[in-house]
């Protein structure tokens, strides 16, 4: 069974945790990264969450991933591979759906790095917005209480019509 969604209360504890990652993550793929960012509702001042770090990495060549996978796993995070989202390189730090950390690295510049700042921007320049977006995942975490797949895919269009926004407003 999985574990169960949980969404807590925004803690600056967040924003240290990535940049106590961050740098860790930065001596082992320094050489590839050309950008690390925090991202996912642990990256929004005031945005409650489920307590699990996105961490992401824009890198010239996803073929580059591959030499950094083994330092990755010395470092706790599991190479998840998903065939669903051919552009994405996932990396899990934590037990299988109850993970602490997960690390998606894209090529730097494509649509998906882009999305990923844009909904997160938003979020932080748009209260109103962000307290929807809050609202929502209080109210989805208690409809799929062990079902993070389910909870994750009714996130969905709420996210889209959120960076299609941003794109707009861009």
């Amino acid at each position: 069974m999985d574990k169960q969604v949980v969404i807590e209360e925004y803690t600056p504890n967040w924003a240290l945790q990535f940049n106590k990652e961050q740098k860790i993550i930065k001596d082992i793929i320094s050489s590839a990264a050309l950008a690390i960012e925090h991202i996912g509702s642990t990256s929004v001042e005031g945005l409650s969450a489920k307590p699990i770090l996105d961490i992401m990495v824009g890198v010239r060549d996803l073929s580059e991933v591959d030499t950094f996978i083994e330092p990755l796993e010395k470092i706790g995070y599991e190479h998840v591979f998903h065939e669903e989202f051919p552009n994405r390189r996932f990396f899990r730090k934590g037990l299988w759906r109850a993970g602490t950390h997960h690390l998606h690295i894209y090529q730097y510049g494509s649509d998906e790095w882009n999305s990923n700042l844009l909904f997160r921007d938003y979020l932080r320049n748009h209260p109103d917005v962000r307290q929807q977006y809050g609202q929502l995942k209080i109210e989805l975490a208690n409809k799929h209480h062990f079902d993070r797949a389910a909870y994750t895919n009714a996130k969905a269009p709420f996210i889209t019509s959120v960076i299609q926004k941003a794109k707009l407003s861009n």
